[in-house]
């Protein structure tokens, strides 16, 4: 067995029915508390260890939280119940340094989570996690690079993650793009790359996630994790003039029901959270390019003379007056985490706007 095997093993064998240790992975560490062989580990490990060194491997520290691990100080509240739904578990949420994905990053961190910022945007990623950790006073955010349509990169985030904390319990696939455009003039190349971030991005992240949450759950057969991909209300019906973006979208609930039912063996359960417009993000909202500006310039909006004007059009358009957040997000994926009877789902989070039928 190698590091990248070890580690999430022992997060599974560290499981407390809701979660296993946070693993650290160290070349080599002085005067663990078990040195044995990989084979001997299952026999030798007890849970509440906190150090171990595997002959050829290397070794891992063992606590409640990262700092726990890492110099034994932790300030992990002890929550039961609701509040411990994602609390100290470890999350990854991709295209998380900016828009929704930022929104959701900082929900999970208000919900105690530990969060991994995974994004193309790096140094983003990373100035956001030092801001969490200065306002929670601890480690409690991490920024990691991934491009989600390179299958290498993907790969090596995961690495990174599992040698970081041994192992993910939620994975929020949320990196997306948008390219609209009619049928009769959209380029392939722009085709692609809609399809590539959105659809073929969210195979290669569960591609390489989908092992370590079943190396987690191998020890006991009895520790649930997630995989979460953020979609649209446009994955629940067509969209004039936008069909990369709702076809990525459609085929990514296809990806979710398959992924559900194959991995639902590992106690994996795959979900889709499908939001309504995000009015306050940077698509809708950036002053030079956002949809606001463009749909004002165009004459889209008929007699509208302001931002303002074009905002409360499509505002008006959903049944409880206001776009979607990160906070409304968040508090679906949390529903799809904490519901154990739910797998393959497409839940709408679109303020009545689209409804299942």
């Amino acid at each position: 067995m190698k590091n990248l095997e070890i580690a999430p093993r022992l997060r599974g064998l560290t499981f407390d029915g809701e979660k296993g240790d946070i693993v650290v992975f160290k070349e080599t560490i002085q005067d663990a508390e078990l040195t044995c062989s990989a084979e001997e580990l299952d026999a030798k490990f007890t849970p509440g260890m906190r150090s171990v060194s595997v002959a050829g491997v290397g070794g891992f520290l063992l606590g409640e939280d990262f700092d726990d691990a890492v110099n034994g100080t932790t300030t992990v509240q002890k929550v039961t119940g609701r509040a411990a739904v994602v609390n100290n578990k470890v999350c990854v949420v991709t295209g998380g340094a900016q828009g929704f994905g930022e929104g959701i990053v900082r929900e999970l961190i208000k919900n105690g989570a530990i969060v991994f910022i995974a994004d193309m945007n790096v140094d983003g990623a990373k100035r956001l996690a030092g801001e969490l950790n200065e306002q929670e006073g601890r480690t409690a955010a991490f920024g990691v690079a991934v491009n989600v349509t390179d299958e290498e990169s993907v790969k090596t985030m995961i690495d990174e993650i599992v040698l970081k904390v041994g192992g993910i319990d939620l994975f929020v696939s949320n990196a997306g793009v948008l390219k609209a455009g009619s049928v009769k003039e959209l380029t392939l190349k722009d085709f692609k790359f809609v399809t590539d971030v959105n659809y073929i991005g969210f195979f290669l992240c569960t591609k390489y996630v989908a092992p370590v949450m079943e190396a987690m759950n191998q020890p006991t057969g009895k520790y649930f994790t997630d995989i979460v991909t953020v979609s649209s209300k446009s994955a629940l019906e067509g969209s004039n003039k936008n069909g990369a973006y709702a076809g990525s979208k459609f085929g990514s609930v296809g990806l979710v029901q398959s992924f559900a039912k194959e991995l639902v063996a590992d106690n994996t359960k795959v979900n889709t959270v499908c939001p309504g417009n995000f009015f306050n993000g940077p698509l809708w909202s950036d002053p030079e390019r956002g949809l606001f500006v463009q749909y004002l310039n165009t004459g889209k909006v008929p007699g509208a003379e302001t931002i303002e004007d074009v905002r409360a059009f499509y505002e008006a358009q959903v049944p409880m007056n206001r776009g979607c957040d990160g906070e409304d997000v968040t508090k679906a994926i949390l529903y799809s985490v904490e519901q154990k009877y739910e797998t393959g789902q497409a839940i709408p989070v679109t303020g009545g706007q689209v409804m299942l039928n």
